[in-house]
């Protein structure tokens, strides 16, 4: 089991590349930029990383197939590559945000994640190429430089059904977003493991990730505090497809939902906190990891045990606490107590 960290771009370049810098002291394995619609750009903030780390990887997480060409970003990586001494990861997803402002119009997304995955794959071995898929095209075309690695790993963010089963039909690596307990983790999967048999593949080369909003506090009611409007935010969109939720009633009533149907997404979760009220401390345990040191170690282990290979962490503040302290707490005192409690049972 391997700990990533997952940032996004709402802060300056400077303290961004502290928290890559203070993954990497703590023994993170992957800093993820979120490559979201309208940060700062992802491949020259990740390229600042390459240039003052040595061991950690990075990628963007994730980026899409519509508002940048695939072949665009086949050259973004292999570059981050080649400069990084090949620490470069590339995550994938339909993405989400920026479209209604970019005009573009999100179709076909398990089909334009496939086929870009594809075309990116094709290219980074060097081949020139002609590809007519449903939702991507490229003509005859080629990289102009040779990458330094054919086979950068590929991991694909999703949340529904058709993309996980695409995901581990073709990818390294399979994210979900809150993925937080153990009956969801299972249900995840089972699904990668039918795209992966369905494919020819061993399930077991498909890695499962969960990622996760994280904060720790000496007080872990503080900390569940803390995550409790982006909880509200989570339920309140009900745009991820939980498979469990429902069976395990942590779902919120249709008409709550309903009274905040059409929030914008750049509007963040100020529209939601009406719902706070109706947000639990078993719900934000369900889907995000909040708690003391060892009340969030234990979340890990049992997601572990459960099947998952990777936890990404999304680091909040507690009140009197920062993003910082979350970052080398989970790195320095969860993580090792985890790996210890692994060692034990082993």
């Amino acid at each position: 089991m391997t700990i990533d960290l997952l940032i996004l771009g709402n802060a300056p370049v400077e303290q961004m590349l502290k928290r890559v810098k203070l993954a990497e002291d703590n023994g993170y394995d992957i800093a993820w930029l979120a490559d979201e619609r309208f940060y700062r750009e992802v491949y020259s903030s990740l390229t600042y990383f390459a240039q003052h780390t040595k061991r950690i990887k990075l990628g963007p997480c994730v980026t899409d197939p519509y508002a940048r060409h695939p072949a665009l970003t086949a050259m973004a990586i292999a570059t981050l590559d080649e400069l990084s001494n090949q620490r470069a990861v590339l995550g994938f997803g339909a993405g989400i945000s920026g479209f209604t402002e970019l005009a573009i119009e999100r179709k076909k997304p398990a089909k334009a994640i496939r086929e870009a995955i594809e075309l990116i794959r094709i290219l980074l071995r060097g081949e020139k190429v002609t590809y007519n898929g449903e939702v991507i095209q490229f003509i005859e075309g080629k990289l102009s430089f040779k990458p330094v690695r054919s086979e950068i790993p590929v991991y694909v963010a999703s949340n529904g059904p058709l993309g996980q089963k695409m995901a581990g039909a073709v990818a390294d690596g399979a994210l979900m977003e809150a993925c937080g307990n153990p009956e969801e983790v299972k249900a995840f999967r089972a699904v990668l493991d039918e795209g992966a048999k369905s494919a020819g593949r061993d399930p077991k080369s498909v890695r499962l990730i969960a990622r996760l909003n994280t904060c720790i506090a000496d007080n872990g009611q503080v900390a569940r505090d803390a995550l409790r409007p982006f909880c509200a935010r989570l339920l309140g969109a009900a745009r991820l497809k939980f498979r469990t939720a429902e069976q395990q009633g942590l779902t919120l009533p249709a008409d709550l939902v309903a009274s905040v149907a059409g929030a914008h997404y750049a509007d963040g979760f100020a529209p939601y906190l009406p719902l706070m009220q109706h947000v639990t401390d078993r719900h934000i345990n369900s889907f995000m990891l909040a708690g003391t040191v060892d009340e969030v170690a234990a979340r890990v282990l049992e997601l572990r045990k459960a099947g998952v290979d990777q936890v990404i962490v999304m680091p909040f503040a507690a009140e009197g606490t920062t993003i910082e302290d979350t970052i080398v707490r989970f790195g320095s005192e969860v993580w090792p107590a985890v790996q210890k409690a692994e060692a034990r049972a082993a």
